[in-house]
């Protein structure tokens, strides 16, 4: 053995061994811990379920669940309470958010990840941080004090000059007291609160995606249209659907800028121009006064749009295992 090979074996650091049984405490306890964490979320979600459940059983009781949520009459003086004309205005809200956020949120990503110079995409990805980051509170006083009457004049007062007497076009469009204010109006805000969360979520995604792909791609001649369509949207297929849906969760349970601007309506109207209300906003309006069957009917209410946003989650799974199978 040579002099470097006997001073290597002497400076060779020893090996520790380690007692076991320490190890397997700490082991057990890391795994109880985050069992216990997992446990914890499912726990309060059964929680809020049973007291949503328990707070609106009267009124479930009284009128039944179809029919406390197929009526559309709220009368808080003979205590005769529906959901429909909130859960409708929700929903509508919600897709009116998804027609025009969707789209201008996808346009967002793929123009920072494909076509914007690099001095460029800083200052859009700040941006749309920042708007991620505004109360919603804003966006209402904004929507109330801005959008509102422009709606008003230089959409709604046109419109109803020219849809007025139409069979169908002028039933969804035409507006009786043209004030801005409406379920149309609430849709755009609640789409300008989704733009953000979708476009950073799916440009994310998109930045992942391995160069080689998008190069190859390249290389055998596709245009950029032909790469984002073809290579891009598959690859990123179920991240944008989960930011999708996760947008969607954000504008059905949105509650003060809503609140602003949908009219607070308490009817059921074809137009989505007229006020109108949703859940979130019947509930901010009335809770803080109601009493007895009334308080329980907003109870319901909070009941249902917790169902809704148990199957909008439903729906999601769906749809990315079917994008995951193709």
């Amino acid at each position: 053995m040579t002099t470097l090979t006997q001073q290597a074996v002497i400076e060779r650091p020893a090996y520790v061994v380690r007692p076991t049984a320490p190890l397997a405490t700490i082991d057990r306890l890391f795994k109880g811990a985050a069992y216990g964490c997992a446990l914890f979320v499912l726990v309060v979600l059964l929680g809020i379920l049973g007291s949503m459940v328990y707070g609106g059983w009267p009124v479930f009781q009284e009128f039944g669940f179809f029919g406390f949520l197929t009526s559309s009459i709220w009368d808080v003086n003979n205590d005769n309470y529906g959901a429909w004309p909130a859960v409708a205005g929700t929903l509508t809200t919600a897709f009116i958010a998804l027609v025009v956020g969707v789209p201008i949120s996808l346009g967002i990503a793929i123009y920072l990840t494909q076509l914007a110079p690099p001095w460029l995409k800083q200052p859009i990805g700040t941006a749309i941080e920042l708007l991620a980051a505004v109360p919603s509170i804003i966006y209402g006083m904004w929507g109330l004090f801005v959008l509102a009457p422009l709606v008003a004049r230089y959409v709604q007062v046109p419109l109803n000059s020219v849809v007025e007497g139409m069979p169908i076009v002028g039933t969804i469009l035409y507006s009786q007291v043209p004030s801005g204010t409406g379920i149309a109006t609430a849709g755009v805000i609640l789409a300008l609160m989704i733009i953000p969360f979708i476009a950073s979520i799916t440009r994310d995604m998109l930045d992942q995606i391995p160069t080689v792909l998008r190069e190859s791609a390249y290389g055998i001649g596709c245009t950029t249209w032909e790469v984002v369509r073809y290579v891009l949207i598959p690859q990123a297929g179920v991240s944008i659907i989960g930011a999708v849906m996760l947008g969607l969760g954000r504008a059905l349970g949105e509650t003060m800028a809503v609140t602003f601007v949908v009219g607070n309506a308490n009817r059921l109207s074809a137009s989505i121009f007229e006020p109108g209300s949703t859940i979130a906003s019947r509930i901010a309006n009335e809770f803080n006064e109601a009493l007895g069957m009334q308080l329980h009917a907003l109870i319901a209410l909070g009941c249902i749009l917790f169902l809704v946003t148990f199957g909008v989650l439903v729906v999601a799974r769906y749809l990315v295992s079917r994008v995951k199978a193709h």
